[in-house]
Order: structure tokens, then sequence, then C-alpha cells
């Protein structure tokens, strides 16, 4: 059993904090300040600091603005031999990776060194990759480039969204690492150097980007759909309003018999309401079909329930 720092703010390390906890002695938590959050934006702990306060009521939880001399000096009077990080996302200097006496290791999901830094998950989607996966690395003073100890592999069928994809992760990030730091204890580790030339990188999700082009192919569209799904939501505009897509489906004109409105309709356009597929919509290349939309204010509808109650959408061009 080794004394271990857990450093992690979202949900997605949660399981990993509680296989950590039952396995070893979790001396203290490093997680993100708290966030306002909800309607009244009062600042509210990360979901690590929440479970925590509920498994670890005796372990102290940190979650300093920086990781200044103080809070260097609160984790060293906890005396950890072993850093653990998911999802903290702050590169760490090497006064800070001084204090573990066993060093740091990371989890991270993706295969790196494919999507290093942060939203590998919706990279991932968003390049319509086949495979992915979650890599187990030991700490270094550059983002993401330590020796891997363990790595997974993850196919992608093309209907996973940052969602599913995220639970997917974080089940498989606490089994890796409870093989990992079994093998630690052991001295049986293993350690593998990345090749830096097959390096990719990947930075945070911005708002903007969820406002879909539709003169983009359908399958680029559709991915979009779901890499951003939870957040921040692909979207467009019907009528002035903001519509948010939270799933759709991508059909080649070939491949779905297109209607005859499809071949002059300009990109954005309505083309029908297929019952089976969703509200068809015109694009670079192909359509989209969308399936799950919602309006400010109202709840989430499929695309059947949408249809019975905004009548006449067939010839409507979004994002205007």
């Amino acid at each position: 059993m080794m004394r271990v720092l857990f450093a992690g703010s979202p949900e997605i390390a949660l399981p990993s904090l509680r296989r950590l906890a039952a396995e070893h002695q979790v001396v203290g938590i490093l997680t993100n300040p708290p966030a306002p959050k909800g309607r009244g934006l009062s600042p509210a702990g990360t979901p690590v600091a929440e479970l925590a306060a509920e498994i670890l009521p005796g372990s102290p939880v940190l979650a300093p603005e920086s990781l200044g001399a103080s809070t260097r000096a609160a984790i060293a009077a906890l005396r950890p031999e072993l850093l653990v990080v998911y999802a903290y996302g702050r590169i760490f200097g090497p006064k800070f990776l001084a204090l573990f006496p066993r060093g740091g290791i990371n989890v991270h999901p993706s295969l790196l060194p494919r999507w290093r830094g942060c939203a590998p998950i919706q990279h991932a989607i968003l390049s319509r990759d086949a495979v992915t996966g979650l890599s187990v690395q030991r700490i270094a003073l550059q983002m993401d480039c330590g020796d891997i100890l363990a790595s997974r592999e993850v196919p992608l069928d093309g209907s996973e969204t940052a969602a599913s994809l995220t639970e997917t992760m974080a089940g498989l990030g606490a089994e890796l690492l409870a093989t990992v730091l079994a093998s630690l204890e052991a001295g049986t580790e293993r350690a593998s150097a990345q090749d830096g030339s097959q390096a990719s990188y990947c930075g945070p999700l911005e708002k903007p980007q969820a406002c879909l082009d539709w003169s983009l192919p359908a399958v680029e569209l559709a991915a979009r759909v779901r890499a951003f799904n939870p957040w921040p939501v692909a979207w467009t505009l019907l009528r002035g309003q903001r519509l948010a897509i939270h799933e759709a489906a991508a059909f080649l004109d070939e491949a779905g018999g297109e209607p005859a409105l499809g071949a002059a309709a300009m990109a954005g356009t309505i083309l029908n309401v297929d019952k089976s597929r969703g509200i068809m919509v015109q694009t670079g290349q192909g359509r989209l079909a969308l399936r799950c939309v919602q309006l400010p204010g109202k709840k989430a509808l499929s695309h059947r329930e949408f249809a019975n109650g905004v009548r006449d959408l067939a010839g409507l061009c979004l994002g205007a």
C-alpha cells in the first residue's frame, strides 16, 4: 500500500479515485478551485472534491489557485510517495514533482503520443479516428511526453459521443491504473519511450466551434454533433432562434435516394422530415439527419416530436 496524492477534477476521474482509495492510502486530494455552478452561480467544488469528502473524510482536499510555495509545503507535510493524476489540467514543475519519491503517473484518455493535450476524447471523435484508447504514463516536465507504463486500445464505430466515450475512459482508467500501481509496488513495471515524431496535439474546445457550418460534409458535421455532446452542444439557427442539435446522422446523396429538392438546394436547407431517419438537411456533401433537437427554454425533442410542433420545416434554411 502506497501513500498517494491524487490530482483530478471532473467526473472522468471518479472511478480511479474510488479504486485508489480502496487499494492505497490516499493522503490528500489536489483539485481545481470551486467554480460558479447552477442558476444561482454559487461556487461549487469539483466532482473529485465532492467524492473525496464522501469516501475520504480524513484526507485533506487542496484546491489552490496555483502550485506555489505554500501549496508545496502543505503537500510535503502529507508525506506522499506517489502522485497520481487524472484530468487535473495543469503542468507540474520540477519543484512540485520533487515532493514525490516515487515520482508521478498520469492517466490520459488517448493512445499517446496521439492527442497530447486537453480534450483528446473530443478530438478523436472530431477526426473520426477508427481507434483511440487510454495511456498511463510517467509524468514528465513536458506535457504528455512521459514514458508509457501501460495502454489499452478502444475501437470506435462512429456512434460514440463525448459523453459515452468519457464514461468508457473513466472505467478503463480505473482498471489500468490499478494494474500499473500493482506493478510499481512490486517493482515489475516496464516503461517505453514515446515516439515524438508521431505526436499530435489538441487544444481545448471553444463555444464558437459548436456553431455548425452547413457547407461542410455531412460526415464531418455528424462528428461535431457527437464530439460536442454534452458540451458545448452543436447548434444552428432556425428562424432566428438557436436550435441545439443533440443527435444527428450523416447520409450520402447516392445511398439515401436524395429527393429532387436536394440536388439544387443550398447547404443548410431542410429537405424534408423523414420519420425514420430525421429532419433531413442539405450539407456541402450529403445530408445530415437531425434526430434530437432543442429550442431555448424547451426540452429536447425527437425529430418526430419537433416536426409535429413546428410546421412547414421543408424549404427553410438553417443558420439564418
